[in-house]
């Protein structure tokens, strides 16, 4: 039992620890540095980040903690993604933090969902708004907030005005288990729960929020 509580304390203080430093870098963020290395971002997510491209997300206005996480979970092999190979090899924690700091501070993409499918969209709206109990699926605002916008305190990235087509690709990742850095594997679980047809549905909805 002594052991038990010893190792739950190591945890609990390297948590801790871990926290403590995230939220030091974070203070420490410099938006003006962040730019000057965001440059090389531009030609897949855009110069003021929202990209022209629906395979790349949108970065602009997305919330800093997430971005600074998935900097360094692509950096340290976390998280796999062939495009961004070598991108941010060479990044601190910091530059991380400066990175996503800049963009966190740009203007979100405001979309336009596709509403010519009237009961697609309705679908998605609910998807969002409400999930589906008989699924077992929560409603997305729950953890991204009724507008989109996330949730930074949580690392919850905001949807609103992200590119369906980047939508769908994630959640699918998640569903087949090649993404798996979600706090908890919660999105692993809820995408496997939803249908192709979900997963356009609420891409095209989260497109036109804002």
């Amino acid at each position: 039992m002594r052991k038990l509580l010893a190792s739950l304390a190591i945890i609990m203080g390297a948590a801790g620890t871990a926290h403590a430093q995230s939220a030091e870098l974070s203070d420490n963020a410099d938006a003006s540095a962040g730019k000057e290395m965001a440059q090389s971002c531009a030609a897949c997510h855009g110069d003021n980040g929202v990209s022209q491209m629906g395979t790349f997300p949108n970065l602009a206005g997305q919330q800093a903690s997430y971005l600074a996480k998935q900097i360094m979970d692509i950096r340290d092999d976390e998280r796999p993604v062939p495009q961004m190979t070598g991108q941010v090899d060479d990044f601190s924690d910091q530059d991380a933090w400066d990175v996503a700091a800049y963009f966190a501070d740009q203007t979100a993409n405001a979309g336009q969902a596709d509403d010519e499918d009237a009961e697609a969209l309705e679908r998605g709206e609910a998807l969002y708004r409400a999930g589906d109990l008989s699924k077992g699926i929560p409603a997305c605002a729950a953890c991204h907030t009724p507008t989109g916008k996330g949730i930074g305190s949580a690392v919850y990235p905001a949807l609103a005005g992200q590119h369906p087509e980047y939508v769908v690709s994630t959640l699918g990742d998640f569903a087949n288990g090649e993404r798996t850095n979600d706090p908890g594997s919660i999105m692993g679980d809820i995408a496997d729960k939803m249908r192709d047809s979900d997963m356009q549905a609420v891409a095209n909805y989260v497109l036109g929020l804002h």
